[in-house]
């Protein structure tokens, strides 16, 4: 049996505590979002009508939730347009200014990969509106099954050197009635360089709606033989979720005076 391997950064998070003079707040440069121009699948169109309309989903600035781990909570704050970021717990900061990626952890007690898991979850929370980013390919996906019903479903690639693993691929899997999304399988290539037919399952069915969007309360990683789903293994919730058409000042991304930006791995 090919058991899930739930990604160990999720739960590798100690370090310590920023401790940094506040940053000046000035107003960030306004950015105009135009009408989006890309060509989606009808059927993903439904999906984003669903969760609440594409048109709804960029119009937002700011995106932040906490995820309740028993031994860290994380506050996580996205910048919607720029994709700048930054995870603040009692322990240790991180964050992406929009050019490099920076690491506050002055006890070098966190043993994760930041440049890996800064914009991890995002991404697992962010769906299905992720899929509408630029320098993505759609195609068709083979049905998903799960417990005698068929999901069906769009397969989700990336155009060449788009993100730091544009050889990952995911599939989005939808209720045929109410077309919301159902599950996502993605494989992960981070750093290997190659392809990988090691597809991963998550369930997405616990919504809750925020300024009109319908995002996650929680997901569900399963266990799972190729493309048979099998039973739950881990689930992760996201709480006091705040979605605004608001930005927080670029400062607030900003790497912290005490931080130190953070080098490529290469093993």
């Amino acid at each position: 049996m090919n058991k899930l391997t739930f990604l160990l950064l999720f739960f590798g998070l100690i370090g310590c505590k920023q401790n940094s003079k506040p940053a000046k707040i000035k107003e960030p440069v306004q950015q105009e979002i135009s009408e989006n121009k890309a060509v989606y699948p009808d059927a993903l169109m439904k999906v984003f009508d669903a969760h609440g309309g594409i048109k709804q989903w960029k119009k937002q600035r700011t995106l932040s939730f906490v995820l309740p781990k028993p031994k860290l909570a994380e506050t996580h704050t996205i910048e919607l347009w720029s994709r700048m970021d930054k995870i603040e717990t009692e322990q240790f900061t991180m964050g992406f200014d929009g050019n490099e990626t920076w690491l506050l952890d002055t006890d070098e007690t966190y043993k994760g990969d930041v440049r890996f898991y800064h914009n991890l979850m995002f991404y697992f929370y962010a769906m299905p509106f992720v899929f509408a980013d630029d320098g993505i390919m759609y195609s068709e996906a083979d049905d998903l099954e799960y417990e005698g019903k068929n999901y069906p479903g769009i397969k989700v690639a990336f155009e060449s050197g788009v993100g730091a693993s544009s050889k990952d691929e995911y599939y989005i899997h939808f209720d045929p009635e109410s077309h919301k999304m159902a599950w996502l399988g993605y494989t992960v290539t981070y750093r290997s360089g190659e392809t990988s037919d090691n597809v991963r399952w998550i369930n997405y069915k616990d919504w809750q709606e925020v300024n009109g969007l319908l995002l996650p309360k929680s997901i569900t990683w399963h266990n799972y033989e190729g493309r048979k789903i099998l039973e739950p293994a881990s689930t992760m919730t996201f709480e006091d979720v705040i979605i605004s058409e608001n930005p927080q000042p670029e400062e607030f991304y900003a790497k912290p005076e005490n931080g130190e930006y953070v080098a490529i791995k290469t093993n």
